[in-house]
């Protein structure tokens, strides 16, 4: 089955869009409460994922934590942080010709996980 739906034909395997998701564990706490890396790890990734930048929103939480959403043309990336676990949760969530997979790398490097689980969904199948 074919299907007809923004400027493109889609099949019954493809979907409309890539949302990967990440699971960093064994984080040093510190590099989870840092603004700044984590804008800049995500920044990487989206010119990794090649991705058009829109907007950052961040925040820092109290006494610790932060989420950060960067907006692009093709979706977003996100990432919320729990420093007192060592844990983050990254989303990567695109469209279009942008390369999702590809934006994971300097997000790993930048924040070093001890381990990581790595998944991958298509969204946007039509309706059977």
């Amino acid at each position: 089955m074919t299907w007809w739906c923004a400027y493109r034909f889609i099949s019954d395997v493809t979907g409309l869009a890539t949302h990967v998701l990440l699971e960093l564990h064994g984080v040093d706490p510190p590099l989870l409460d840092d603004l700044e890396v984590l804008k800049r790890a995500l920044l990487q990734g989206v010119e990794a994922a090649r991705c058009t930048l829109l907007g950052v929103v961040a925040h820092k939480f109290q006494p610790q934590g932060a989420s950060v959403v960067i907006l692009v043309a093709e979706s977003h990336l996100s990432i919320h942080t729990w420093p007192e676990c060592g844990y983050a949760a990254v989303d990567i969530f695109t469209c279009g010709n942008a390369l999702p997979r590809e934006g994971v790398k300097p997000i790993i490097e930048a924040l070093k996980p001890r381990s990581y689980e790595l998944r991958e969904i298509a969204r946007g199948f039509p309706p059977k």
